[in-house]
């Protein structure tokens, strides 16, 4: 009788701990498809039109709110047609307008060059060739396309699954490390590099990593800008005055970023043109990679 007990209550057990797995997938599942509809709102892409459209519905739920005034939304209205006609944006609504930067229509347009020079095939045929005026994300594929055709020499790295506890990814943190760290001097503890920003990529949003910090007990720290960081809050870090504190905006650390899979573009120097070419004949990130990417 009590062996027969035992086993009851071993297979009691398993099938608790069986059920509560079942639970816990359930709730995970769930929380996902929450936060995926979350950053679809948040970002205008829940199949609420192109991104003009998108761009002024956003600003209208911000008059709606009071978080807008009305003159703020007429000036931003005609800034944002300013810059689809010219095809750039001189950087109003970001931290600084020292530089002109391509806007969003135009980098997509600069995509599709980049696909009609013969990069990507793959990832093409995915979008039907067509990115221009869509709703559609761009992502690591398209950013190594569009670097690539301009002849900046970059690579992806996929961390495609965990390699840490709680599922962060340690590894990805080393990686960036290294990175950054090639051109450091020993002994500074700031150090100015000549590194380009790092393209973080991410079911369904993406981040520039501007920097790391390594602290005193080797913990490492990602520095990165957040499209979805209010700009009022990114202007703070231009005061002269900055105590430093509006630097936690910008702080990840390893158990910030847990999803399961990330990319990363990393720039490595300029492209000849026999390289450019070559890189175009070898598109060899082209249906394994995307395939990787479509499945995240």
């Amino acid at each position: 009788m009590l062996v027969c007990g035992n086993i009851r209550d071993l297979e009691l057990a398993q099938w608790l701990q069986t059920e509560e797995d079942k639970r816990q997938r359930s709730e995970e599942e769930k929380r996902e498809r929450e936060e995926f509809k979350k950053l679809q709102r948040q970002y205008g892409l829940d199949n609420s039109g192109g991104y003009k459209q998108q761009f002024l519905k956003n600003m209208e739920r911000e008059v709606d709110r009071g978080k807008m005034q009305p003159f703020e939304y007429h000036r931003r209205k005609a800034d944002m047609m300013e810059c689809l006609a010219f095809g750039i944006d001189d950087g109003k609504t970001k931290t600084s307008d020292t530089m002109s930067i391509p806007s969003i229509p135009k980098i997509q347009s600069m995509i599709e060059d980049a696909w009609k020079e013969g990069f990507d095939p793959h990832g093409a045929s995915h979008f039907n060739n067509r990115l221009h005026g869509s709703k559609a994300w761009i992502g690591a594929c398209e950013i190594y396309s569009l670097l690539t055709n301009l002849r900046i020499k970059c690579q992806i790295i996929d961390f495609h699954k965990p390699t840490g506890p709680m599922g962060t990814h340690p590894r990805l943190f080393e990686w960036i490390l290294r990175y950054y760290s090639t051109d450091s001097e020993g002994g500074a503890k700031v150090v100015c590099t000549s590194k380009a920003p790092i393209y973080l990529q991410h079911q369904g949003h993406s981040r520039t990593i501007v920097g790391i910090e390594e602290k005193k007990n080797r913990t490492l720290c990602l520095l990165l800008f957040d499209p979805g960081c209010p700009s009022q809050e990114m202007q703070k870090l231009l005061k002269q005055n900055n105590d430093g504190t509006s630097l936690k905006l910008l702080r990840k650390f390893v158990g910030s970023l847990k999803e399961k899979q990330y990319q990363i573009v990393a720039v490595d120097g300029v492209l000849s043109l026999e390289e450019k070419t070559a890189k175009m004949e070898d598109n060899s990130f082209g249906p394994y990679y995307y395939n990787k990417m479509s499945n995240v």
